[in-house]
């Protein structure tokens, strides 16, 4: 399993909390003096982690263009969750919730889905192997901590899993703009997966036909779409006054 450098507070505070022992070094900012940093050092070395201080630019060349917030970490690769993740996620939550995510390659707005996703209760995000993007530092980093606590499930083929998921009881619901049913009238407060597509294409024709319902966000503005993250927010929000409302 490969190694990976990962940037910022609420990334690495998650870690700390959740896996501690994925932790192979921290590199934090010398002659930065903050509670922040202090709590994230002590906290590291009761774990026996190595704390490694570093000028600026040492650190800013470690990040490689990143922001960093001044700390950086090596850690382990945590291991990547399957289909047979998903099936126990299924097997165990009487009212699965899931994100889908075809073709969503900016690894910005795979962070940004997964922070929303944590918020709005799902309990896990669906994403192709292929053309997809990796949960690498960046999304991390976006994601504020939500990488730690989403299982972020990659599959050999959605168009599958989608079939197998609707098999074992979960609604399937796409979005679409051209589709008429507005998504603050469709009915999702059941076993639920929400099907986002990428920015400008849109889900894929077999995501499209493995749909059970499709839905659009209402635009009264000049604008005629939503960044990707932006309209998953907006739909898993409403997923979420839907069940509260039960």
């Amino acid at each position: 399993m490969s190694n990976e450098l990962i940037f910022g507070f609420h990334s690495i505070e998650a870690i700390l909390n959740n896996a501690p022992e994925r932790f192979l070094e921290i590199y934090a900012l010398k002659g930065r003096e903050d509670q922040r940093l202090n709590q994230v050092v002590n906290d590291a070395r009761k774990f026996g982690i190595s704390v490694q201080f570093m000028q600026r630019k040492a650190l800013d060349n470690k990040a490689n263009g990143e922001q960093h917030q001044g700390i950086i970490a090596n850690v382990k690769a945590a291991r990547p969750y399957n289909e047979k993740d998903l099936d126990d996620i299924i097997q165990r939550e009487t009212t699965p919730f899931f994100l889908v995510l075809d073709g969503v390659t900016d690894p910005h707005n795979l962070g940004a889905c997964l922070r929303s996703a944590d918020a709005a209760g799902v309990h896990g995000v669906i994403v192709p192997k292929d053309k997809s993007a990796k949960l690498n530092g960046t999304a991390r980093k976006v994601a504020c901590g939500a990488a730690e606590t989403v299982p972020l499930i990659q599959v050999t083929n959605l168009a599958r899993t989608l079939r197998d998921i609707k098999e074992a009881g979960v609604w399937v619901v796409g979005t679409a703009g051209e589709t008429d049913t507005v998504v603050f009238d469709a009915n999702l407060t059941g076993p639920m997966a929400i099907v986002m597509g990428a920015e400008g294409d849109g889900m894929r024709r077999l995501t499209r036909e493995h749909c059970d319902e499709l839905v659009k966000i209402p635009m009264v503005g000049s604008v005629s779409s939503l960044n990707v993250s932006v309209a998953t927010g907006v739909c898993l929000f409403e997923v979420l006054r839907q069940r509260s409302a039960l």
